[in-house]
């Protein structure tokens, strides 16, 4: 019975950060890591989540198709793919503890977006290259990467349908190869699996709600809502390591 409750309350909560990261581009991960992270464990979670982010971003590459910039998708993806098998191969070899630490980095992103943006800052097709490979490695590492991706994707001129869509795009690939390293490194099962696809429908059905609401949302309500997902999610994992140390 505990098992059932804890899966609806999942799956309401995959349609909620569906629809969250439908709209401004990431969050979906983010929102799923803390009550996973306290079900299975910061290793196991990290291959569920990656079979989430695909589910996920799939929806958006399908929902935004034509308003995709498959050239930076490209440029982008031809360095992450091996960075991110680096990093997967670098993540077997960390311990729980200090795999909990790397995903509460996300705290930190909280300042470094906000500098970028007052940096303004413009990026060309070769730059999403070495952008790539980094976010690539981190990818590997630690759960998600979105709201990295984001600020760079925004400083190549991306906007709204265009940024969404080709983000997506450019991080399915990676998350697909996150998934096929995970499954040869023998960190995944099927439980693992059947989770992963059954929250990644449920994200599928809350990104299909987003397109309404993305075109009508504020731009300083947009950045609001990101910081607060980050610093929520943030807390939340450095409090769940904390309470196991």
């Amino acid at each position: 019975m505990d098992l059932i409750l804890a899966n609806i309350g999942l799956a309401i909560l995959g349609i909620a950060a569906g629809l969250l990261g439908g709209v401004i581009g990431f969050g979906t991960t983010i929102i799923l890591m803390p009550p996973l992270v306290y079900l299975y464990g910061s290793l196991p979670t990290i291959p569920i989540i990656a079979i989430v982010a695909t589910v996920a971003n799939l929806s958006r590459v399908l929902i935004w198709w034509q308003s995709i910039d498959w050239r930076v998708c490209a440029t982008y993806s031809i360095t992450a793919i091996p960075a991110v098998i680096l990093g997967a191969n670098t993540l077997v070899l960390l311990n729980q503890s200090l795999i909990e630490l790397i995903l509460g980095f996300l705290l930190a992103l909280i300042p470094v977006r906000r500098w970028m943006r007052k940096q303004n800052m413009r990026i060309q097709y070769w730059q999403m290259g070495v952008v790539g490979a980094g976010i690539g490695y981190l990818t590997g590492i630690v759960a998600t990467t979105g709201a990295i991706n984001t600020p760079f994707f925004l400083a190549f001129g991306l906007t709204k349908g265009a940024y969404l869509g080709t983000e997506a795009a450019s991080s399915l690939s990676i998350f697909i190869t996150k998934g096929i390293v995970f499954h040869q490194l023998g960190v995944i099962n099927w439980t693992f699996i059947v989770q992963g696809v059954f929250l990644g429908g449920c994200v599928f059905i809350g990104s299909l709600l987003s397109k309404r609401v993305v075109l009508k949302m504020p731009e300083e309500r947009f950045i609001q809502l990101m910081e607060w997902v980050i610093a929520v999610s943030g807390i939340s994992i450095l409090t769940m390591s904390a309470l196991r140390l």
